[in-house]
């Protein structure tokens, strides 16, 4: 078995790639969307209020509310934007033991993450158009402690398929086919 052009140095001698894909790439709002962007419309709203006013008594001072106006825009309507635009980005590959995310974002640089799938890892499938496969978890810092974010081939259109490779990886039943 050879190695596909590009996976030298990346894949075991032995392993083989059964399927990879891309996550969605559309903007996708969620109600927790709703929530930040009252709160970053209502944030830049206080500052267009602010420079408004500010500008009245003449000067320059009114420039200082620029930053607090951008920033409440960003907070507003910038995360579903941000993801959709992460996810244009992400590369998804599943070989017989691996599930492997890359990304290429600027100021980050390509980044290639493996995550073993074995009889241990908790398959969690989310059912959708597109649905989603999470096999990982990590823990990141919050300034009130920590909390959890999944890791997973997100927002796939044959959710359901590389499911149901992913568990015969598990099972050890998995034969090496590139379906790219």
């Amino acid at each position: 078995m050879s190695t596909p052009s590009g996976w030298e140095g990346i894949l075991d001698e032995d392993e083989a790639i059964l399927w990879q894909g891309r996550p969605d790439g559309k903007v996708d709002f969620r109600l927790v969307h709703v929530f930040t962007g009252l709160f970053g419309l209502a944030f830049a709203g206080f500052a267009l209020f602010w420079m408004v006013m500010a500008s009245q008594a003449g000067g320059f001072l009114w420039m200082f509310g620029l930053i607090h106006f951008f920033v409440g825009l960003a907070i507003g309507i910038g995360p579903p934007f941000l993801s959709a635009w992460t996810r244009r980005h992400t590369w998804y590959t599943l070989t017989d033991r691996r599930a492997f995310i890359a990304t290429a974002l600027p100021l980050r640089g390509r980044r290639l993450k493996s995550y073993p799938i074995d009889d241990d890892t908790v398959l969690d499938y989310r059912a959708g158009d597109p649905a989603t496969v999470y096999f990982a978890h990590e823990m990141r810092r919050t300034k009130n402690g920590s909390r959890r974010h999944d890791i997973g081939f997100e927002r796939i259109a044959d959710g359901q398929e590389v499911y149901g490779m992913m568990r015969q990886v598990q099972r050890g039943r998995a034969k090496g086919a590139d379906t790219a």
